[in-house]
């Protein structure tokens, strides 16, 4: 089986073996580790478990709808709430699949499992394990470089060529060394920032090279295993399409009076 890993790396990254198959693992800082897990935060409200899933997402291979030009998403989390503006142009396929994702809730109840300051917040782990399954191989093709992963700016997550499915990350800083390893940035952050800087970090960098969560149990083991072992983690409640605007009608046109006739 392959690993659920997808994650990212800067331009200098070493190769591990994870059930199997190699994944890449970052180097964002060459200085201090993460904190430790037992680092103190501020208590938060607890997360709204998700009643259930859309059984649409069992089947990857139906969910191919073309994204809009433009269009954006709200994301309401247990930190606040941001939108997320995505630009189709800047890479299609990466904006199809979000799109996608999406419009069937995969991300309602996903953790921002991988947050690292500087660097990046990531989540895409779906909360239910059969769905993380499916999606597994479900994998996109590259998408040129457009856009780079300046500050603000979001790209799907990879462990290789042509093989972004789901996680995607927000970079923190501006994070360009990414762009000639292919990640490619396909939205931004358009409102709510601030909300994304103040995710739950105190768990570091993610096993085995840290204290975080391991992406291979998330995998298997879903929210369960986050709720047991990660409770300070923010997480999605919701992430939905933003109505796109309509324009307003133009006011009807006063009808001319009638000309009068003479009697």
């Amino acid at each position: 089986m392959r690993t659920c890993s997808k994650i990212i790396v800067l331009a200098c990254c070493s190769i591990i073996a994870s059930m199997g198959a190699s994944a890449q693992t970052p180097s964002p800082a060459p200085a201090k580790k993460p904190a430790a897990a037992g680092a103190a935060a501020a208590a938060k409200a607890p997360a709204a478990k998700p009643a259930s899933y859309d059984r649409a997402l069992l089947q990857p291979a139906t969910l191919r709808a073309k994204a809009p030009a433009e269009y954006e998403v709200k994301f309401v989390t247990t930190a606040g709430e941001f939108t997320v503006k995505v630009t189709r142009a800047w890479a299609p396929n990466g904006a199809d699949r979000f799109y996608n994702l999406v419009r069937h809730h995969f991300y309602d109840g996903a953790s921002f499992f991988r947050v690292l300051p500087g660097f990046m917040a990531q989540f895409g782990l779906s909360a239910y394990p059969e769905v993380s399954k499916v999606w597994e191989p479900a994998n996109i093709k590259d998408d040129p470089i457009v856009q780079s992963n300046h500050r603000g700016y979001v790209s799907f997550a990879t462990a290789g060529p042509n093989t972004r499915t789901t996680q995607v990350f927000i970079n923190y800083g501006n994070n360009e060394a990414l762009d000639k390893n292919g990640f490619t940035a396909f939205a931004e952050v358009s409102d709510g920032m601030e909300v994304v800087d103040k995710l739950y970090s105190g768990y570091g960098e993610g096993a085995p090279d840290g204290h975080g969560p391991s992406q291979e149990l998330i995998g298997t083991r879903g929210r369960a295993y986050l709720e047991k072992n990660f409770p300070k983690l923010d997480s999605i409640q919701s992430a939905t399409l933003v109505p796109a605007a309509v324009p307003a009608a133009a006011p009807a046109a006063t009808p001319a009076p009638a000309s009068k006739t003479n009697p």
